[in-house]
């Protein structure tokens, strides 16, 4: 699995899954495919992180998408992520920080309004 997030204001959502994959009475799996500290100083070149954000994607089985409250705003490294998901065919899960479980228009990023994707809230299960 592959999480794209905004890196400056839904980390914290991140640093979460990683720690449910660490806790033993939790049944949740995930490939860390990040390496933040090699991308984030050349991440400004457009060829640089759409090569690393493919070749992240290339290990995964699937693409989830934490959507928050500026990740609309990100649309060029959506797009990105989008074109490369789209090239190696991965499902789409949007996690939403809002707790919805539909799409939420108003944070959504408008390239993934019209994807085949499925919304849920972002949250242990209950």
């Amino acid at each position: 699995m592959y999480v794209a997030f905004d890196g400056d204001n839904a980390k914290w959502a991140y640093a979460f899954m990683k720690g449910w994959k660490t806790n033993d009475r939790v049944d949740f799996d995930l490939e860390d495919a990040h390496d933040l500290d090699e991308m984030t100083s050349r991440a400004q070149n457009e060829a640089y992180v759409k090569l690393k954000l493919k070749e992240r994607m290339k290990s995964s089985e699937a693409l989830v998408v934490i959507v928050g409250e500026k990740t609309k705003n990100l649309y060029k490294f959506c797009a990105l992520g989008n074109r490369a998901r789209d090239e190696l065919g991965l499902p789409i899960i949007v996690a939403n920080l809002n707790n919805k479980t539909q799409i939420d228009s108003g944070l959504c990023p408008p390239i993934l309004q019209d994807a085949c994707a499925v919304h849920v809230a972002f949250k242990m299960e209950e």
